[in-house]
């Protein structure tokens, strides 16, 4: 837990310099005035939507607990669970989200191989959610589906791969012929795909993806409002647009938390696209993120303290 936490901060301070560069290129005293003339409670407005997402989403985790037939778990200790997850939203595309998977285990002696398959079906129907709202949003500007089809291929390309047995367990034997604990894996990998088979079915994907759109339209909203906050007059569509682009690229490059790549998309497009000057963007691209990366990083921390209360066992080793 401890090199976690170390982790996390690492990425953190990275943030912090790189949050420093885009302020001293807006120019510090530009910045500084857009903020103290911006509207606050249109950034606590934004944290609220944040959580909003957050809880779209819980839904969707309790849909596919339930579609592995995952019992027991008290509804409670299963939205705290989520919430830890949190903690390592600084991973590229948020795969260490399976520390989910480790809290099951450790709680309620559920198998990580049965559930770990949960976080790609989820970052599966995120893509596909963002993807609409760039698609939507897209519109109103050229080049919008040029993003949207770079997702759409890679999240195509994942679902023939989990839709194909015979493809999926050649990878699994490769894994398994490989010198080292590859046979060990193999048995546990044979667990997680079909746990992942019964996810990704064309059945099981519809209600997910439908959370997956509505949680993500709250993010671009919380951009949106900010952006209010500013005095800018952007359109909510062209705000999904701005927001569900830079997501999307800060997932495809693999960065901790998309940290520099969704910045500077963000702000590019909202300079570029959205006519807002410089000091506003950078202004709104950093309360944003805020609102949306970094407090889900606190709103886990508080979540697994909360959860190691009530399961004193929790990470002790």
């Amino acid at each position: 837990m401890q090199k976690t936490i170390r982790r996390v901060v690492v990425v953190m301070l990275a943030a912090v310099a790189v949050y420093f560069v885009f302020a001293v290129h807006s120019g510090v005293r530009e910045l500084g005035g857009r903020l103290a003339g911006f509207a606050w409670w249109t950034f606590f407005a934004a944290l609220g939507l944040a959580f909003g997402n957050y809880v779209l989403r819980f839904f969707k985790w309790q849909y596919y607990l339930r579609i592995l037939d995952i019992r027991g778990v008290k509804t409670s200790d299963s939205f705290l669970t989520f919430l830890s997850g949190f903690v390592l939203s600084v991973t590229p595309g948020k795969v260490g989200e399976v520390f989910k998977s480790l809290v099951l285990w450790e709680t309620y002696g559920i198998a990580g191989a049965r559930t770990a398959p949960i976080v790609v079906a989820e970052r599966l129907t995120d893509l596909i959610g963002v993807i609409v709202l760039i698609a939507a949003g897209s519109t109103r500007f050229s080049g919008g589906l040029v993003w949207a089809g770079a997702g759409s291929v890679v999240v195509g390309g994942i679902l023939v791969v989990v839709a194909s047995r015979r493809i999926s367990m050649w990878f699994v034997d490769l894994v398994a012929w490989l010198p080292g604990p590859g046979k060990r894996l193999a048995p546990k990998l044979r667990e997680a795909y079909e746990s992942l088979y019964a996810l990704t079915r064309p059945s099981t994907l519809v209600l997910p993806t439908i959370l997956s759109i509505g949680a993500w339209f709250l993010e671009c909203l919380a951009l949106w409002i900010i952006l209010q906050g500013f005095a800018q007059t952007t359109s909510v569509l062209a705000s999904s647009f701005f927001y569900a682009t830079s997501t999307l690229a800060g997932a495809l490059i693999p960065v901790p938390g998309g940290l520099g790549v969704t910045e500077t998309v963000m702000r590019t497009l909202m300079r570029q696209l959205g006519n807002v000057d410089k000091a506003g963007a950078t202004g709104a691209m950093l309360l944003v993120r805020f609102a949306t990366l970094w407090y889900a990083v606190i709103v886990g921390f508080v979540a697994l303290s909360i959860l190691r209360r009530r399961h004193p066992k929790l990470l002790r080793d």
